[in-house]
C-alpha cells in the first residue's frame, strides 16, 4: 500500500521518525574575474590550497561518517556560477565544517555562492522501491557525466487534495518517466531547513533524454501543482583538478 491516508499525522498520531538520515548539500560557487588577473604562478599556488582544502573534508574523516562528496564544473553553461560540490553526510554540522576548511583558503576571498541548497533524504511515499530508484533512503551520487539540479516547491492546493488524488497523479509521473532508463532521480527535503521544498537531481549521461524527460512531465496533471522549479542547473561532472582548470 503506497498511499499514506494520513500524511499529517493527526490520525494514527504516529511518533516523530529519529532515524539516521543522509543530509545534502549543493554548494555553487561564482569566480571573481579579479582571480585571472594574478600571476600564473599566484593563481596555481592558491588552486592547489584550496583543493587541498576540499578534498581534506572526506579525506581527513573516519570511513564510519559516511561523507560523500563530488565536484562539477558549469563553466560555459551558467553565467552567474562557475562550479557546484556536492556533499552528503549524516550530520548538517559536516557542512559547516567543510565550509569553515575552505574560508580558510586564499582562493574563498575570490569565491561568492550565489546557490546553496540544503535537503534530507527519505523514502518517497509514492514509490514503493528501495534500491535503485534514487527514492530510497540512502543515495548513490554522481553516476553520470552530468547533474541537474533544481529546488522544487509545490503550491498549497497540493497539499489541500486527497491523498489517493495525489497517489493517482504520482502514478502517472512515474509512469510517463519509466521509458527514460538513462536518466536516475534522487528527490530530498527541504521542509523546514531550507526555502525550497525539495531539491531534485538526476544522474544521467544523456542531456538529450533529460530534456525529452522534462518537457513529457509538463504534459501530466502533477506538473499543475508547480510552484516554482527554477534555477535549473546543467553541471558536468570532473575531478576537482578538472573544475579549476576551468576557472583559468
Amino acid at each position: 500500500m503506497m498511499v499514506d491516508l494520513d500524511p499529517s499525522g493527526q490520525v494514527t498520531g504516529r511518533e516523530p521518525d529519529r532515524a539516521n538520515r543522509q543530509f545534502l548539500n549543493y554548494a555553487f560557487y561564482k569566480l571573481d574575474p579579479a582571480f585571472r588577473r594574478l600571476p600564473q604562478a599566484e593563481r596555481d599556488e592558491l588552486k592547489a590550497e584550496f583543493q587541498a582544502a576540499v578534498e581534506g573534508w572526506t579525506e581527513d574523516a573516519p570511513a564510519e561518517k559516511g561523507l560523500i562528496q563530488r565536484t562539477y564544473s558549469l563553466v560555459g553553461l551558467r553565467g552567474d556560477v562557475d562550479f557546484m560540490l556536492w556533499r552528503i553526510a549524516f550530520d548538517v554540522r559536516e557542512f559547516q565544517e567543510a565550509q569553515a576548511r575552505l574560508n580558510r583558503t586564499r582562493l574563498m576571498g575570490y569565491l561568492t555562492q550565489p546557490y546553496h541548497y540544503t535537503a534530507m533524504q527519505k523514502r518517497s511515499q509514492y514509490v514503493n522501491r528501495i534500491e535503485g530508484s534514487g527514492h530510497g533512503l540512502e543515495i548513490l551520487p554522481g553516476q553520470g557525466k552530468y547533474l541537474f539540479i533544481y529546488p522544487f516547491i509545490k503550491t498549497r492546493a497540493w497539499y489541500d487534495l486527497s491523498p489517493h488524488s495525489r497517489q493517482g497523479m504520482m502514478d502517472e509521473h512515474i509512469y510517463a518517466s519509466g521509458p527514460f532508463k538513462g536518466v536516475r532521480i534522487n528527490t530530498s527535503y527541504s521542509y523546514g531547513i531550507d526555502d525550497q521544498e525539495f531539491v531534485v537531481s538526476f544522474d544521467s549521461d544523456y542531456p538529450q533524454e533529460f530534456v525529452d524527460l522534462v518537457g513529457r512531465l509538463r504534459y501530466t496533471e502533477a506538473s499543475m501543482y508547480t510552484l516554482r522549479d527554477v534555477p535549473m542547473f546543467t553541471c558536468v561532472k570532473k575531478d576537482l583538478s578538472g573544475v579549476l582548470t576551468d576557472l583559468g
